[in-house]
């Protein structure tokens, strides 16, 4: 990875001015042919995305043919794309959806955390109760796994390994996706206990990319592959039923409902966001050919930072409107305070976009 030499990728954090904290921020911004637009930092950063793989997990456990013969709704798709915040609404689902496939919770193999909506956790400390796989904040992802192995008669053990036949499927996805080779995609393991991939920044944006262009394509009434089709329809589900994906005031949740069905956005653990969308005349704008994808990654994992950071990002390309950041302010200019309440420093951006032709756009 190349570090930035110029003061021109990261969210600084001040108090009255004395300089605290400098977060580097590394962007790539492309189309959906995976031309690279516009960057911050280094583009081709190695990166796990963590959950924000979940689009690309959800079209391999769509292309077994579970989606139909278990009677996943849409709500269900939006699920297995989540982090949720273990709503009593996910948990539900989640049951909903263990119980169309004939699985049971001792089958998922993913353990309980701490829930990630504050208030639920303070309810569960309350109660002292100990939440289990079913409250994971991936559990829609995993039922969704036990559905795709089942659908093509794999065992339900070990569907969590990435030699299981299931996650074979997930690679294979991931790579014709990304447009990478077997060699070129990295695996580790996910908070969740699944497999997780690793590739350069600039990938994941046409991932995303090629999701948003998979609705466009659907929206049009044309003929497409059935693969552009699960995508649209994968698409069309997060943006559309945005409050599976995240929950009660959750950045991802309040971005897709901010941009009403045009955009889809998704959190990867330790500082990773995947944005998908639609193509529209500003992407024009930028000489994009059809949909875009964006992809950020802050090289210290803050999440705080990465939601400016995204927000930020949209707004300096113009994506939204002053209305539609509305929504976000809270994330895009958090207001650090001290515990009496007084505000003591501000977040600052130092973004200079880069072209693809490595010029530099104030």
């Amino acid at each position: 990875m190349t570090i930035p030499t110029r003061s021109d990728s990261y969210v600084v954090i001040d108090r009255n001015g004395i300089v605290e904290n400098r977060h580097l921020v590394h962007a790539a911004i492309v189309d959906s042919t995976g031309q690279l637009l516009l960057s911050l930092g280094d583009p081709s950063r190695i990166t796990l995305i963590r959950s924000a793989a979940k689009p690309a997990q959800a079209l391999a456990v769509a292309e077994t043919g579970a989606i139909e013969r278990f009677g996943f709704d849409e709500a269900d798709l939006a699920l297995m794309c989540a982090s949720h915040s273990s709503e009593d609404q996910h948990i539900a689902r989640a049951q909903s959806m263990l119980g169309k496939s004939q699985h049971t919770e001792d089958q998922l193999r993913c353990g309980g955390h701490p829930a990630i909506n504050p208030a639920i956790n303070r309810a569960w400390i309350k109660r002292d109760f100990e939440p289990t796989g079913i409250h994971n904040n991936c559990s829609g992802k995993h039922a969704g796994m036990l559905a795709g192995a089942k659908a093509i008669a794999a065992p339900s053990t070990d569907y969590h390994l990435l030699t299981h036949p299931i996650q074979i499927r997930v690679k294979r996805v991931v790579e014709e996706l990304s447009g990478l080779s077997e060699d070129e995609v990295q695996w580790g393991l996910d908070g969740c206990n699944m497999p997780a991939p690793a590739l350069p920044l600039s990938h994941l944006a046409k991932i995303y990319a090629s999701f948003a262009q998979a609705s466009d394509a659907l929206a049009s009434g044309d003929q497409i592959s059935i693969r552009m089709q699960r995508m649209g329809q994968i698409f069309n589900a997060m943006s559309q039923i945005p409050e599976m994906v995240g929950g009660n005031g959750r950045f991802c949740t309040l971005l897709m409902q901010a941009f009403q069905g045009s955009l889809i956005g998704k959190v990867g653990a330790d500082g990773c966001y995947g944005v998908g969308m639609r193509e529209s005349e500003l992407s024009r704008s930028l000489g994009a050919v059809g949909a875009i994808g964006i992809a950020v990654k802050i090289e210290d994992g803050s999440l705080d930072i990465l939601y400016a950071a995204v927000a930020e990002i949209l707004e300096q390309m113009k994506i939204c409107s002053q209305e539609d950041m509305q929504s976000l302010e809270v994330y895009h200019h958090p207001k650090i305070k001290n515990t009496m309440g007084v505000v003591t420093g501000s977040t600052k951006f130092q973004f200079k976009f880069q072209s693809a032709g490595g010029t530099v756009l104030v």
